[in-house]
């Protein structure tokens, strides 16, 4: 099996031509970070977060790292050709169409989407709407909880578990601490990863906060990113 990053950049060149006639060359970068925008709910969540982890990405590996944050509509084209996508928020999720079609052809694609529940809450508005949406797009069941040995706990750094964030430790959301992430498999790729755990808020801190961290907490972050380019 091709890795995702080959997949996909065997698969964009040809989608451009067709959906995006416009589009300009592709930059030297071997990751983009790209945060999805939906037209319910608040996509526009914990904005410090991408700087954070696409410092962490240059810290730790050799990855060509595109230093902005890109901002695709979920109704755009432009998201097919993305490696990497990114989905948060504390509201209603709900797809319209064109999102919805875009979202599943992308993810069967083999794209890859972290999703991130910022209410931290299994009950919460964003988590219900959106484990909503999934079953209408991929099927009831579709949306399971990854197996504790699961390779994106090795994928670069070594995790026991997914590390819990200090909003589940202090309390907040549901008073609970989610020992395990969720994730939809196409064709053996990972290609939807749901967190209840918020760590789309864990990692939003002024950088110049991080020196006071006994653990720098972005390094799962890389974990992900990784597995995702590489699986």
């Amino acid at each position: 099996m091709i890795s995702r990053a080959r997949f996909l950049r065997l698969g964009a060149a040809a989608v451009a031509a067709a959906l995006l006639p416009a589009a300009a060359p592709a930059l030297p970068y071997d990751f983009r970070f790209t945060r999805l925008r939906y037209n319910s709910g608040d996509w526009d969540v914990d904005q410090r977060m991408p700087s954070n982890v696409m410092t962490a990405l240059i810290d730790y590996t050799n990855l060509r790292v595109d230093p902005r944050e890109h901002v695709v509509s979920l109704s755009d084209p432009a998201v097919l050709t993305a490696p990497f996508c990114y989905l948060a928020g504390h509201k209603l999720v709900e797809f319209d169409p064109v999102e919805r079609r875009n979202f599943e052809r992308y993810v069967r694609n083999g794209g890859f989407v972290l999703v991130d529940d910022c209410n931290h809450d299994i009950d919460g508005l964003f988590a219900k709407s959106f484990e909503a949406e999934m079953a209408r797009i991929f099927g009831a069941g579709a949306l399971k909880k990854l197996p504790p040995a699961h390779p994106l706990l090795r994928s670069f750094f070594k995790f026991d578990a997914p590390p819990a964030t200090g909003f589940e430790l202090n309390g907040w959301g549901d008073d609970l601490v989610h020992d395990y992430l969720k994730g939809i498999t196409i064709d053996g790729r990972l290609g939807v990863l749901y967190s209840n755990k918020d760590y789309g808020c864990e990692w939003d801190y002024d950088w110049r906060n991080k020196r006071f961290l006994a653990e720098d907490n972005t390094k799962f972050a890389v974990n992900i990113v990784m597995y995702a380019l590489n699986s």
